[in-house]
């Protein structure tokens, strides 16, 4: 499988070495100093790059035939656009806020305890996120998404960084020097907390998850995410 990785840093230099590892080519290793030359030869592109450039590195991608994975974050406000836009064009596309196969298990546990604990109304809700300090966006999108799971199967309606109301789950987003991510969601109680935690060691857990999900879609036209990739639907 060609392979173009469409933002290279520590994690497109981490999917590089596992996609090659797993007997995969890369074709392009686009930065802000290159082009897209290249992409149009590849099987699927993987984009780990930042918010600004998303939906340039996605948009290229549909108007190249090429298949698209991003584990980019914080350009969601676009998705919508870049949803009808891979239907226009008859593409393929995966966006996920966290490809790591543990952590969209935990997305599984989450709804799981979601769903049992809406019946307690003696507990509240709060999350914790722990990243990198390079990370630019705040709260992370796994956080989000995990936020996004309680919402569905409770009366919460909202997320929020800020001093929460009744309806908002507050969500504290900490940034420390080499830290993966970490994530917690509590529920809180004056007697007891019960805590869900998943705590990444490495990079290797996104990058192998995403290269998963490149293999996965190859041959697939229409708009995925991570429960068709791991059958977790049913």
């Amino acid at each position: 499988m060609k392979i173009a990785l469409l933002g290279y840093g520590k994690m497109g230099q981490t999917i590089e070495r596992i996609a090659l590892e797993r007997g995969h080519e890369i074709v392009l290793k686009k930065d802000e100093f290159n082009t897209y030359e290249g992409l149009s030869a590849a099987d699927v592109a993987i984009d780990f790059s930042i918010p600004s450039v998303a939906v340039e590195n996605i948009s290229s991608c549909f108007y190249a035939n090429v298949p698209v994975i991003s584990g980019t974050t914080g350009w969601l406000e676009h998705y919508d656009e870049m949803v009808a836009l891979c239907k226009s064009k008859d593409g393929a596309f995966i966006s996920s806020s966290n490809f790591s196969l543990g952590v969209n298990l935990f997305f599984e546990l989450n709804d799981y305890l979601a769903k049992m604990m809406a019946k307690f109304d003696s507990y509240r809700v709060e999350m914790e996120e722990i990243h990198h300090i390079q990370k630019l966006d705040a709260p992370s999108g796994t956080a989000i998404s995990l936020a996004k799971g309680v919402i569905a199967n409770s009366t919460y309606t909202n997320w929020t960084l800020n001093e929460p109301k009744s309806d908002e789950i507050p969500i504290d987003a900490l940034r420390i020097d080499d830290v993966p991510g970490t994530h917690t969601v509590s529920y809180i109680s004056e007697i007891d907390t019960i805590d869900i935690k998943h705590t990444a060691h490495n990079r290797d857990g996104f990058a192998l998850g995403a290269v998963i999900a490149a293999e996965w879609i190859i041959g697939k036209k229409g708009i995925f995410n991570m429960k068709d990739v791991l059958n977790l639907k049913n």
